[in-house]
């Protein structure tokens, strides 16, 4: 009985032991993952209030996307550039005139007029430096009835002006300003063509001075100023050099007519020069432009002034078609008309200095690139 009951106690106490082992937990929790959830905001809404009264013309609509005003792409934007401190202009144009007769009682010639001209410019601006270039050349024929091939306008131009500032707000510059200016062509007093009165080279003008400059912020006013400017006039045809034309030194001649010291080909002055652009707007579509230079020498002849002036008023239809009217007036005292010449051959007359005078009224066709 006693060893039957010491069993008994035995069992129980291993029973205990047993459980009590189950429902222990160790001293060291198991680790479990982060909750790594932020809650940042919590929006309670609200049940939205019917309104009771519309005001009358209130067109009350839910907010729908749609796509039915959406057009297409066209034109594929194109990708950022760098910016350039250069400016360009090509411009190409053609100005034609016609006059054609028919049994025209009041009589009358048959006549085409064709004038080309193309037009260059590679323009710098950036802070204290702005710097100005371009050529310009034209050229213009014409053709009538029963007469010969006639040229109506030659002329080759090229200009650099460098400019200087010692600030971005001051519109004045330093300046240095190189100008040159010929012709394609030999040119005639018709109906004579056997005697050319110029070609190319001859003239020939260069100019290079320093001065100042004022430039307004737009570009459409320059004022160039030089108190010391170089002319050199070069005359590479002899035989006009010869005969001392446009100012050159002409050929020393024997009592008989014999040439003993050739012409020279080159004359230089020094004097004051100014010159001055102004483009401005008269209109719609309607622009003008002012080219003015105004020269005098001071050793030959100080006080006499050599104006070359060119004046043009620009009529555009459309961006292809334009109407141009213009005019260009020169003086040279180097430049003398009238020359009287006897049947030897010997210069009775060298002839006086006069006002030349162009003006030029025609539509064409301008295209830009």
């Amino acid at each position: 009985m006693r060893i039957s009951n010491y069993r008994n106690l035995i069992f129980i106490a291993a029973l205990f032991i047993c459980f009590n082992s189950i429902q222990a937990q160790d001293s060291i929790p198991l680790q479990s993952p982060i909750d790594t959830t932020v809650v940042d905001t919590v929006v309670i809404r609200r049940t939205l209030v019917k309104i009771k009264y519309v005001p009358r013309g209130v067109n009350l609509t839910n907010p729908v996307i749609s796509f039915n005003k959406t057009k297409p792409l066209l034109k594929v934007f194109s990708t950022f550039r760098v910016p350039s401190f250069w400016t360009k202009i090509n411009r190409l144009g053609i100005n034609l005139s016609e006059v054609a007769f028919v049994n025209w009682n009041a009589g009358g010639n048959n006549s085409v007029s064709a004038l080309g001209n193309m037009r260059f410019e590679r323009n710098y601006k950036f802070r204290y430096i702005q710097w100005d270039n371009f050529l310009q050349m034209k050229y213009g024929v014409n053709a009538q009835e029963e007469q010969k091939l006639r040229k109506t306008d030659d002329e080759v131009r090229i200009s650099s002006t460098f400019g200087y500032r010692t600030d971005t707000i001051s519109n004045w510059y330093y300046s240095v300003k190189a100008n040159f200016r010929t012709q394609f062509s030999n040119g005639y007093k018709y109906p004579d063509r056997d005697t050319p009165i110029s070609r190319f080279m001859a003239p020939g003008y260069f100019f290079l001075g320093a001065g100042t400059s004022y430039i307004s912020k737009n570009q459409k006013f320059n004022l160039y100023i030089s108190p010391l400017t170089q002319k050199a006039t070069f005359v590479l045809d002899q035989t006009l050099a010869n005969n001392g034309a446009f100012g050159v030194k002409k050929a020393v001649l024997d009592a008989n007519g014999n040439i003993i010291k050739q012409g020279e080909n080159s004359l230089i002055e020094l004097g004051f020069l100014i010159t001055n652009i102004w483009e401005t707007r008269l209109g719609k579509n309607i622009n003008m432009r002012n080219d003015l230079s105004l020269y005098t020498d001071y050793l030959s002849s100080f006080g006499n002034v050599d104006v070359d002036w060119e004046l043009n008023i620009n009529l555009k239809v459309n961006k292809y078609i334009s109407t141009n009217i213009g005019t260009h007036v020169i003086y040279d005292d180097d430049v003398l008309f009238d020359r009287q010449v006897d049947e030897n051959g010997n210069v009775t007359d060298p002839g006086v200095p006069r006002i030349q005078f162009k003006q030029i009224l025609g539509i064409g066709i301008t295209y830009d690139f």
